[in-house]
């Protein structure tokens, strides 16, 4: 892989997301949160689902905008300023290799009904292989699972996972979950 590639977001999209990305409804719009440069919104893009993006940095969102014309990118500190996407809501919110507590009710709430939350990031004991080692940047055992308690879990993982040849090692953590539909009302019968 080339250097360039080795960037944040330049990497190919990541197994996970790829394995649950069929749960989108086709053409529903992607959320993307801390997209970098962009590998999840280019896979989602190619199987034709619109995309808001946000990131903090001017220069990876700009690296999307030229790639993706037609997509709603934001640059945003979403940690210390306001919510770019407030009163929206995606029918699908992936998170990848991103952590901010604070952030997780509001990206809860991103989610349209049948909407479906890809996240994955890294969880305690990664401290023991490399960075982040930070807690505030690691999931506690189960924290995803804590916080998707009202939604479908569809799947969900949680520890050590070897690197590839030539990746590091890493302590992870990945739900696949969907916000259930509005129950539909029963059927109204009228007697004779």
């Amino acid at each position: 892989m080339e250097k360039d590639e080795q960037r944040h977001g330049m990497e190919p999209p990541s197994p996970w997301v790829q394995r649950w990305s069929h749960l989108v409804a086709p053409g529903g719009v992607v959320l993307d949160v801390a997209c970098g440069h962009g590998r999840h919104a280019r896979w989602f893009y190619e199987r034709n689902h619109p995309l808001a993006l946000v990131d903090r940095s001017q220069e990876a969102i700009e690296s999307i905008a030229t790639a993706i014309p037609s997509c709603d990118a934001v640059v945003a500190d979403i940690e210390n300023g306001p919510w770019p996407f407030a009163g929206r809501q995606f029918d699908a919110v992936v998170v990848t290799n991103y952590l901010w507590r604070p952030l997780l009710p509001t990206l809860l709430n991103s989610l349209a009904p049948g909407g479906v939350l890809i996240y994955e990031t890294f969880t305690q004991g990664n401290e023991t292989v490399g960075k982040p080692s930070r807690p505030d940047f690691l999931l506690r055992p189960g924290e995803l699972l804590d916080l998707c308690r009202q939604l479908r879990i569809v799947a969900f993982e949680d520890g050590f996972q070897a690197g590839p040849q030539g990746q590091t090692p890493r302590y992870i953590q990945r739900i696949a979950a969907v916000r259930s539909m509005p129950s539909a009302k029963p059927p109204r019968y009228e007697l004779p």
